[in-house]
């Protein structure tokens, strides 16, 4: 009733092609961008900002990088954490070691600097895939973690934890939980415009087609090693985008040993969640990681339950909600919310 197409024709390519082709979506969307900017600043507490909001976007902007590599170009990783921790560790080095390195060249360097680390631990997707890549790149998290936590990359800090230095973009100084706020939205907003732009390309075609079936995709001329590498390459600079954003404006310090494993399984759980081989999937998927331990342990406050059985509550209900929706709805989230749109469509019909 509220979603329907009628009316709304298309009289050139660009408007058939575009990301947003239904009005409805373009004001839906235009309503979120207004109170994410104009009401959430004036009305959002500090708890609410810190606690809520910069995990669900840096988390969705991880989360978008991982889609990249697994939802659109079928290669499992489970290294996330480690490469949010090389971008993270990357900027503080170059801005502490290079005399007045700006501040976004340094965030876009150390995107670069993962990307470039993606790439020579996704070697081995030339020759491996399934389970056996999954471990691979479990043993790159490991050993990027291990490898940041020498001294020289640390500045021989006794603690093993480094302060970030402040963020001053054109002598606009970010202090403040709104001000990072604003800068972690814009940053998100930006890399999820060039996320989207490149999956609908000739290049997330290609992702596609190795996804789907290597060899034939290789039979029609495309090229496997390239297309592969490719990814990970990518993927890899969004997470290591977010791996910046995260220890620079949520954490407000720097520490490998912040960048577990358990960061990668919950990147993970969001793309599973969320839907993989989809952009809103990921934020979908981010949302409910993030808010389902809150519920929960206000739950558990209702009930009386304690805070070590609240955690196991969680873990519990998280690997029942993974079996549930690889059994019952692989593409997650944003499969259920197509379908609702569809409905919406043909409502009050039937069929």
């Amino acid at each position: 009733m509220f979603y329907k197409k009628s009316g709304q024709f298309k009289t050139s390519y660009d408007a058939d092609q575009a990301m947003l082709p239904l009005l409805q979506d373009r004001i839906s969307i235009f309503v979120i961008l207004a109170v994410a900017f104009l009401v959430i600043p004036l009305v959002a507490t500090t708890y609410v900002i810190n606690s809520l909001l910069m995990p669900f976007l840096i988390y969705s902007l991880a989360a978008v990088g991982l889609n990249i590599l697994v939802g659109y170009c079928g290669q499992i990783s489970l290294g996330t954490g480690g490469f949010m921790a090389v971008g993270a560790i990357s900027a503080w080095n170059m801005i502490e070691r290079i005399p007045d390195m700006p501040v976004l060249a340094a965030f876009l360097l150390a995107g670069f600097i993962t990307s470039a680390t993606g790439v020579v631990f996704g070697l081995p997707a030339l020759r491996i895939k399934g389970f056996y890549l999954a471990v691979t790149t479990l043993a790159a998290q490991f050993f990027l973690i291990w490898l940041l936590q020498q001294p020289w990359f640390l500045n021989y800090s006794a603690t093993g934890v480094i302060s970030a230095q402040d963020i001053s973009v054109m002598g606009w100084t970010i202090n403040t939980p709104v001000e990072k706020y604003l800068f972690v939205l814009v940053v998100v907003i930006v890399m999820t415009l060039l996320a989207k732009n490149i999956v609908r390309s000739v290049t997330g075609r290609k992702w596609m087609a190795i996804r789907d079936m290597d060899v034939a995709a290789e039979i029609i001329g495309i090229r496997p090693m390239a297309t592969k590498l490719q990814a990970f390459a990518v993927s890899s600079f969004f997470i290591g985008i977010a791996g910046v954003l995260w220890g620079y404006l949520y954490l407000g310090q720097l520490e490998p040993a912040a960048f577990d494993v358990y960061v990668s399984f919950d990147v993970l759980f969001m793309v599973i969640i969320g839907g993989l081989g989809s952009i809103l999937g990921s934020f979908l998927g981010a949302a409910f990681v993030v808010l389902m331990p809150l519920a929960l342990s206000f739950l558990g406050g209702i009930l009386g339950l304690g805070t070590a059985m609240v955690a196991y509550v969680e873990t519990f209900t998280f690997g029942v909600l993974i079996l549930l929706f690889l059994l019952a709805e692989p593409h997650g989230l944003a499969h259920i919310l197509s379908v609702a749109k569809q409905k919406m469509r043909i409502w009050p019909f039937p069929y």
